[in-house]
């Protein structure tokens, strides 16, 4: 009996366009998969495709352990990242964590000599050169299940029906310290800096963002920086959170976000 080709678990494409002449390839928040970003298929122009990284542990890959560590968990995004590019144009979007684990991965594809990304977008994160300050702690390994839910739930980004089934809400938590605890396992690497054009997102109201966000981005920058501020706090408003896409500005340089 013939095998049948294995199945990347790894990137979801919500749109599956091989023709699309560039892809949106976002990397998640702790405790987060895909779910949060799928909408977003709707705001992109036909020629921009869409890839979502699932890392283990989750959705398509529930059944492989978690990550144990910061490295191991970004050796196994760059490889998924590696893939959803495919040789063609790529945007780099990541939120929280996943702005550091974009910055991360665009650094490791840097060292090893593939195409950076046209864009490198890091979304509600401070610069990664500070290293895991007190400030970045956020949501913490101290705290108990029902901050974890309360955290989740921020922006609307944890569905409903989570919170109402018991079996569903542990999985979520379980999932969730189990990202912190990969999150507090982060380093700089010492030197470490991007060629990519980056742009900064965040909130107007995120405490966790750092006031000096634009001065010490600039330093790990080498590609030009930019630095926007949009409303709402950690995960920003909710409608600007569905419309991301219409904020990152590489999305606008060849083609257009529909308005």
């Amino acid at each position: 009996m013939a095998r049948r080709p294995h199945r990347d678990a790894s990137v979801l494409r919500p749109l599956n366009r091989p023709e699309a002449r560039r892809t949106l390839i976002c990397l998640s928040f702790c405790g987060g998969g895909t779910g949060p970003y799928r909408e977003w298929a709707a705001l992109l122009d036909a020629d921009t495709d869409l890839a979502l990284v699932c890392y283990p542990g989750r959705e398509g890959r529930y059944a492989e352990p978690y990550a144990r560590t910061w490295d191991e968990l970004a050796a196994d995004a760059t490889r998924a990242v590696r893939t959803a590019a495919n040789g063609n144009p790529y945007i780099l979007f990541g939120h929280s964590m996943g702005g550091w684990m974009a910055f991360e991965v665009a650094t490791r594809l840097q060292r090893q000599g593939d195409a950076l990304p046209s864009g490198l977008v890091a979304s509600a994160c401070n610069a990664p050169h500070r290293g895991l300050t007190e400030r970045d702690r956020f949501p913490s390994t101290s705290d108990g299940d029902e901050e974890l839910i309360a955290w989740m739930r921020t922006g609307g980004l944890l569905p409903g029906y989570v919170t109402t089934d018991a079996d569903l809400r542990d999985m979520a938590v379980e999932l969730m310290r189990a990202d912190v605890a990969v999150r507090d396992t982060y380093h700089y690497t010492s030197g470490a800096l991007t060629s990519a054009p980056t742009q900064v997102l965040h909130g107007a109201d995120d405490t966790v963002i750092d006031p000096a966000v634009a001065e010490e981005w600039a330093t790990v920058c080498r590609g030009g920086l930019t630095v926007t501020t949009l409303p709402g706090g950690h995960f920003y408003t909710p409608d600007v959170w569905r419309r991301l896409p219409a904020h990152i500005d590489a999305l606008t340089h060849d083609l257009s976000v529909r308005h």
